[in-house]
C-alpha cells in the first residue's frame, strides 16, 4: 500500500460538519415539484414526504457559513421512491424532487465558493426495486441478463411480500442486495464513485460497509477514490470499533459511534433516558458513566487506531438512525451544551446534526427526522450562539483541531484535559456536577510557570505557578476553555 493510500486528508482534521437529511432542511420555490407534500411543521411520518431540495439548502449556505461549518455530510440525494433514499433507483441522477443534477452542481459550486465541502451518502450494499437491473428480473423473469447482479434464489419475485425470495438488507423486500462477486457490479459502483468525485463531491460515507464482507472489494473502492481525488474523504458507517478497517487499505474514518455512546454515559448521566436510548445504533443501553471512565475511553479511542486515522474520525453526538442527545438527555440543554463542547475540542471532525444547535428534539425514525423550523422564533438563540461560539473558537486555535489530546484530571463528574501543539495549550475544564467545584490541576510541567491562561468563554484568568493552576472555581453544569 503506497504511502499516499495510508495518508487521511488534511482538510477532514480541520473540519467541523454538518449532517443534512435533504427532505427535511430547507424548501426552495424555485424547486418545481408534483403536490402531495405534508405539512413542514408537522410530525414526520415513515413515508411522507416534507419537499425540502439541494436548492433551498444553497439558500441556507449563509446561515451554515456564519454557523462556521466548512463540511457537509448529506444524506442520499439520488432518484428513489422514499424520503430517506436509501433504495436508490438511478445513481447517475439526482432525485427530481431535489432539484436534480444541475441543482446538485449549483448546490456544490456556490459551497466550494465558500470553501465548504461535500460529502454524498454512497449505498453501496443494497438498491431499490427500481433500480434498472433489478427492475429487469422483476419484469422478465429467469431470463434476464441480469441476474448475476442479484443473489435470487426463485421466481416469481416475492417482490412486494413480506418475505423476499432474493437476498435483501435486513429481509427487507425493497432494498434487494447487489452480488459484490460480479465483477460488472464492481465496476458500476466503482465507476458511480469516481463520477460523482469528478463532478467535485468531496468523499463518501459509506451505508452499512460492514455487510459487504469482502476486505478486496473496499481496498478497490479506495484505490478508486484515491486516485479520482488523493484529498476525497472516505467514511464508513461502523458502529463498532473498527481497528479492521482503518489500517490504511480501506476508509479513513468511521462514523464514531463508540465515542457517541461515551458521551451519552457521561454528559447524559443521570438523565439518560434509558428506554429512549435502548437498541441505540445496535450498541448496548448507556448507563452514567464517570468522569474517570471516560477520560480513558477518549483517550483509548484515539489509540485504537493509527493517529492519522484517529484525526479523521467523523465525531457525532447524534444523526438520522438514532434520536436525538437532548432527547436521550430528557432535553437538558446544558447537558448538550457541554457534549458539544467536549466534541468540538477533541481529536477528529465534529458532526453537527442538523437542528441541535437551535435545540431540535426527536425520538427513534422518524421523529429524529423532523423538518428544520425556519421560524426563528422556535429557535434556542441562546444554545445557537454558544455552539457557533465553540465551532470559531476550534477555527481559531489549530492545538483544539490536530493537537495532543491529554486528560489532566477526572474525579467523579469532572473533567480537565489538554489539546497541546508546538505553539498552543489549552486546558478544557468540565464540571458535571450539581455544585461548584475548586479545583487544582496538576500540570507536571506540561505548560511553563508564569503562563498566563484567558477562559475564551468568559472572564476567567489564570496564572501557572508552581506546576499548577489553583483553586480554579466551576459554577455547577459549566466548563471552560484556558487558551
Amino acid at each position: 500500500m503506497s504511502a499516499e493510500l495510508n495518508h487521511t486528508p488534511d482538510w477532514v482534521k480541520n473540519a467541523v460538519f454538518y449532517q443534512i437529511f435533504p427532505d427535511r432542511f430547507a424548501w426552495s420555490a424555485s424547486v418545481e415539484k408534483p403536490g402531495n407534500f405534508e405539512p413542514w411543521e408537522s410530525a414526520p411520518t415513515p413515508d411522507g414526504f416534507k419537499g425540502g431540495d439541494l436548492i433551498g439548502i444553497q439558500e441556507k449556505l449563509d446561515y451554515l457559513e456564519d454557523l462556521g461549518v466548512n463540511a457537509i455530510y448529506f444524506n442520499p440525494i439520488f432518484q428513489a421512491t422514499s424520503n430517506h433514499r436509501y433504495n436508490t433507483h438511478d445513481y447517475f441522477q439526482v432525485d427530481p424532487l431535489l432539484g436534480g443534477n444541475q441543482a446538485f452542481t449549483q448546490l456544490l459550486t456556490e459551497a466550494h465558493k465558500r470553501n465548504i465541502r461535500v460529502v454524498l451518502d454512497g449505498v453501496f450494499n443494497h438498491v431499490g426495486r427500481g433500480f434498472y437491473q433489478f427492475n429487469h428480473i422483476l419484469e422478465v423473469g429467469p431470463k434476464s441478463p441480469y441476474i448475476d447482479w442479484f443473489h435470487i434464489h426463485r421466481f416469481p419475485l416475492n417482490a412486494y411480500s413480506t418475505s423476499a425470495n432474493y437476498d435483501c438488507w435486513w429481509d427487507y423486500p425493497p432494498m434487494p442486495q447487489f452480488n459484490h462477486a460480479n465483477p460488472q457490479v464492481r465496476r458500476f459502483i466503482f465507476n458511480v464513485a469516481r463520477y460523482w468525485l469528478d463532478q467535485g463531491a468531496d468523499g463518501w460515507r459509506l451505508d452499512v460497509p460492514f455487510e459487504i464482507k469482502d476486505d478486496e472489494f473496499w481496498r478497490e473502492f479506495r484505490e478508486v477514490v484515491k486516485t479520482a481525488n488523493p484529498e476525497a474523504y472516505i467514511v464508513g458507517e461502523i458502529p463498532s470499533e473498527a481497528q479492521h478497517w482503518l489500517a490504511g487499505d480501506m476508509f479513513d474514518g468511521v462514523m464514531n459511534y463508540q465515542l457517541t455512546h461515551a458521551c451519552v454515559s457521561f454528559f447524559g448521566g443521570s438523565r439518560i433516558d434509558a428506554e429512549l436510548a435502548k437498541g441505540m445504533m445496535g450498541l448496548p443501553t448507556p448507563e452514567a458513566m464517570d468522569a474517570d471512565k471516560f477520560a480513558q475511553r477518549t483517550q483509548e479511542l484515539l489509540t485504537i487506531y493509527p493517529n492519522e486515522f484517529a484525526q479523521a474520525q467523523l465525531n457525532l453526538l447524534d444523526s438520522h438512525d438514532m434520536p436525538r442527545f437532548l432527547s436521550l438527555v430528557r432535553e437538558d440543554i446544558q447537558r448538550l451544551y457541554l457534549a458539544y463542547l467536549f466534541t468540538l475540542t477533541y481529536p477528529g471532525a465534529p458532526c453537527i446534526y442538523y437542528g441541535d444547535e437551535i435545540g431540535m428534539t426527536g425520538g427513534r425514525d422518524p421523529d429524529c427526522r423532523k423538518a428544520f423550523p425556519w421560524d426563528k422564533s422556535e429557535w434556542n438563540h441562546q444554545l445557537h450562539d454558544k455552539i457557533r461560539e465553540l465551532v470559531l473558537l476550534r477555527h481559531a486555535i489549530p492545538a483544539l483541531r490536530t493537537g495532543t489530546y491529554q486528560p489532566l484530571l477526572a474525579n467523579g463528574n469532572l473533567l480537565v484535559y489538554m489539546r497541546q501543539d508546538e505553539h498552543d495549550s489549552v486546558i478544557v475544564a468540565i464540571n458535571l456536577e450539581g455544585s461548584l467545584q475548586t479545583l487544582d490541576i496538576e500540570l507536571k510541567e506540561l505548560i511553563p510557570d508564569g503562563t498566563v491562561l484567558q477562559d475564551q468563554l468568559g472572564s476567567t484568568q489564570v496564572t501557572i505557578q508552581s506546576g499548577k493552576i489553583s483553586s480554579l472555581t466551576l459554577p455547577s453544569m459549566s466548563a471552560v476553555i484556558l487558551a
